[in-house]
């Protein structure tokens, strides 16, 4: 069951495009977007005839804090760490559009930062939203890397961390599994980081990346099944002016 489940998860996540909007103000505030879609025909060629038989519709919009108001009482029984993890998401805002009728499945994180060190891991949003409601302990997640980010003087560093070894190299084999079930497809699965910054860009790490004509803006693209595979291969390190 929790394999078939990790299956269905994977399905999703490996026929979606996102992308991960970073845009940092003069004085190191700012906001980012992660926002995920469902590409209707890597889905369609994915599950098939089951793609007919939807019939969902949901559209909705929420904070996180509103989750931990509501259900308090979940909240406090975990420990001070854990709240604390989940304090850093409370102003994180949340849009989900899942249309069945207009075949638009799309998520929508954003977070509003005083400073770029206070940005969330916005992919673990729905996770954790879930964890209070059912009161599901934090141990349970299957993580296996963190994201976060950091801006020194002239440095600006996108930072993944595998945190759980075991775990990493459990999913890895999945996914290598999954992915080969997939080579015959011809999939859109996209991970797009589009950062925009107050400053001019002297050196970027990642020669793939393309810095815009405005010499302060980068796109950088990966494709998703890669980077769950190697999360810490999307590291990023930009020398500003």
């Amino acid at each position: 069951m929790k394999y078939a489940f990790f299956l269905l998860i994977l399905i999703s996540f490996t026929s979606c495009e996102v992308t991960e909007t970073l845009n940092v103000n003069p004085d190191n505030s700012g906001t980012i977007v992660y926002e995920s879609h469902r590409n209707e025909n890597s889905y369609m060629q994915i599950v098939k005839e089951e793609y007919s038989k939807e019939t969902i519709f949901q559209d909705t919009t929420y904070v996180f804090q509103d989750y931990i108001n509501k259900y308090n009482s979940n909240f406090i029984k975990y420990t001070a760490a854990e709240q604390e993890l989940f304090n850093k998401f409370k102003e994180v805002k949340v849009h989900l559009k899942k249309s069945a009728f207009d075949k638009e499945f799309r998520t929508t994180i954003s977070q509003d930062f005083k400073k770029i060190e206070d940005i969330a891991d916005l992919s673990k949003t729905e996770n954790y939203i879930s964890d209070i409601v059912h009161n599901y302990a934090l141990t349970a997640e299957e993580h296996y890397y963190n994201i976060r980010f950091t801006l020194n003087g002239d440095k600006f560093n996108r930072i993944v961390t595998i945190t759980d070894e075991a775990i990493y190299k459990t999913e890895k084999e999945k996914i290598g599994n999954y992915k080969t079930r997939l080579v015959n497809f011809k999939l859109e699965q996209s991970y797009v980081m589009k950062y925009h910054f107050p400053r001019k860009i002297k050196t970027v790490s990642n020669s793939s990346a393309i810095i815009g004509n405005d010499k302060k803006s980068l796109e950088l693209q990966f494709n998703i099944i890669d980077f769950l595979q190697n999360p810490a291969s999307t590291n990023l390190e930009v020398t500003l002016e």
